[in-house]
């Protein structure tokens, strides 16, 4: 399989498997659940014993009698959307497509916006090659919540097996903006076999082996074993990665041959940092170089404009009657490389990303999004401008 279902609520509710390896979701083994107020007799308690139980039964592959428990906690509350997704969840692993299907279908019948459900559906129809069924169910997915990340990549990958290619691409593109994880399960994903000649595709392919790099991993070799890519194609983004000056290419002796070692070039080790492995090939980061003559990177004068434009993005996001068009504009500010996207990049890597995922988002959902993070990217204002106020006082020091 190649998909990740993202099975259980996202929003903090668990964590779905990846279907590629075959993985069930981690679940707490051993420790007793807490008993509700109402104690023993509250219905709830019981449920929540069922599902924990299903939970365990599942990590051990003990499918149909995780089956059999969550059937019992339906007998409790027919209506349970969690108990639900968990026994279409494991009808599936046990191949039985039909009830998982009709899983699903009474999950929806509850509640037909349930991202989760439509996503699930897909993979089913994944699994019996009917993709597009799958797409559909994808398709659903996204207009149920267009911030899910999986169903955009799923969306992509069935594109690519139904050779839509340009769709796919986008799709994939669109998975990678909400989670650029996504990019290096692509590179591996063998549904994406019809698009790996494009150049969008391709592009995707140097990311990745521009964050191998990143990582500490500075040949063909590891760079191979670490992405999974084909030789050929780390080779390929390697190539062309040099040529842009993106990286730097050296070579080491290695008994008596001679082996290409590369690195990021100066000026991209600056922009992002490097990390570098270290005892038992754990990372540790390098911090981006300070600018000539050991100052802090960046003059008063844009220092003074990333400053103002950390106190209009806190305006626009606190005002009572919030514009979305507005923030949005507020937001380019940070991106934009002709203002303050540079300078972003630069000292706010991390900043500058989640920047670009809310302009997403709000434009996904609007003032329900703004509302629910408002105090999220207040605080990272806030944070900004106590880094830049620090580092103007250090200049004018």
């Amino acid at each position: 399989m190649g998909k990740r279902s993202g099975w259980m609520p996202r929003k903090g509710a668990g964590t779905g498997p990846e279907e590629k390896e075959g993985e069930t979701a981690p679940v707490a083994v051993g420790k007793a659940a807490p008993v509700p107020a109402g104690g023993l007799a509250d219905p709830n308690y019981g449920l929540m014993r069922l599902l924990k139980k299903g939970a365990n039964l599942m990590a051990d592959e003990k499918l149909e009698e995780a089956a059999e428990a969550f059937e019992q906690a339906l007998r409790i509350d027919p209506r349970n959307v969690e108990t639900l997704l968990k026994l279409g969840y494991a009808r599936f692993h046990m191949d039985d497509h039909p009830e998982a299907l009709r899983v699903y279908d009474k999950v929806l019948d509850i509640d037909v916006a349930n991202a989760e459900a439509w996503n699930l559906k897909g993979l089913v129809h994944y699994e019996q090659k009917n993709y597009a069924k799958a797409l559909d169910s994808a398709e659903k997915a996204i207009e149920s919540d267009p911030t899910f990340g999986m169903a955009w990549y799923n969306r992509a990958c069935f594109l690519s097996l139904l050779n839509q290619i340009p769709e796919s691409i986008e799709a994939l593109k669109r998975s990678i903006e909400i989670d650029v994880r996504n990019a290096s399960k692509a590179v591996k994903d063998r549904d994406f076999a019809n698009v790996r000649v494009e150049e969008g595709f391709r592009r995707i392919v140097e990311v990745v082996v521009l964050e191998s790099v990143r990582q500490g991993y500075h040949t063909v070799g590891a760079i191979v074993w670490t992405t999974l890519l084909n030789r050929a194609d780390a080779e390929d983004a390697l190539t062309k990665l040099t040529e842009r000056g993106m990286l730097v290419r050296n070579e080491k002796r290695e008994g008596f041959h001679r082996i290409p070692v590369y690195d990021l070039a100066p000026e991209i080790a600056g922009r992002v940092g490097r990390e570098k492995r270290g005892f038992l090939g754990l990372t540790r980061k390098r911090i981006p170089a300070a600018g000539a003559g050991g100052e802090a990177p960046g003059s008063v004068k844009s220092l003074r404009r990333l400053g103002d434009a950390v106190q209009s993005a806190k305006a626009a996001i606190e005002d009572e009657r919030p514009d979305i068009g507005r923030i949005m504009g507020e937001f380019d500010r940070f991106v934009d490389p002709s203002k303050c996207g540079q300078q972003m990049i630069e000292q706010f890597f991390e900043e500058h990303r989640e920047i670009r995922l809310w302009k997403v988002r709000l434009t996904d959902r609007g003032a329900n999004y703004l509302e629910e993070n408002r105090q999220k990217m207040l605080a990272l204002f806030d944070n900004i401008e106590v880094a830049v106020t620090k580092q103007m006082r250090g200049l004018a020091g």
